[in-house]
């Protein structure tokens, strides 16, 4: 399996709607594997097909408490009940979060690798995912559902929110961090 190379916005193919599979083919297994393998590497719950370059209609789940990853070929999304609002993220749009109205529950449709429909119901988070992924493969993300448009935020990266903070109070940093001595003091751990 290989980590593949995950496309990060404002890569246009992020935007492009993703063509039907016809029947499975037998490098498929190896494909959906290697997305598997790039979800985990990147610490996602989904990965769409168009994200590591690809315009198969192809997206992969694994929730945090599932054994294994779901493989999903030509998913859609065939009903939608409620809505809510719940706070999202994407791995090719690093560093940023959203609150986004998504539905209370999904049926969706999919075939698996062996070439069999798949139909799932589903709500929580699975709901979203399947909204997420299958979002991606029509060439929409989830800035597109923002409740708000002042309903993007950017996550501090390691150390940009103490620097932040330091600014201002008018702090210097000096060098920045103290010894590993000093943070295990303050109840950190060494890095």
């Amino acid at each position: 399996m290989s980590v593949l190379i995950m496309r990060i916005l404002p890569d246009p193919i992020l935007r492009r709607q993703a063509r039907k599979v016809g029947k499975v083919p037998a490098n498929m297994k190896k494909f959906t594997d290697d997305m598997i393998e790039t979800m985990h590497a990147e610490l996602g719950v989904g990965l769409a097909a168009n994200q590591i370059g690809s315009l198969q209609k192809v997206a992969v789940i694994q929730l945090p408490d599932w054994e294994e990853a779901l493989v999903l070929i030509n998913p859609e999304i065939v009903k939608q009940e409620g809505e809510r609002e719940v706070v999202e993220g994407c791995l090719s749009i690093p560093g940023y979060r959203g609150l986004v109205k998504r539905s209370v529950s999904v049926r969706a449709r999919a075939i698996g690798l062996d070439g069999k429909v798949i139909r799932i119901k589903a709500d929580g988070l699975l709901a979203q995912a399947l909204e997420h992924e299958t979002g991606h493969l029509q060439g929409s993300l989830y800035i597109d559902h923002l409740v708000t448009p002042d309903d993007l935020w950017k996550i501090p990266q390691d150390g940009e929110e103490e620097e932040e903070e330091e600014e201002e109070s008018g702090e210097d940093s000096g060098s920045g961090r103290g010894t590993a001595a000093d943070d295990q003091e303050a109840g950190e751990q060494p890095e």
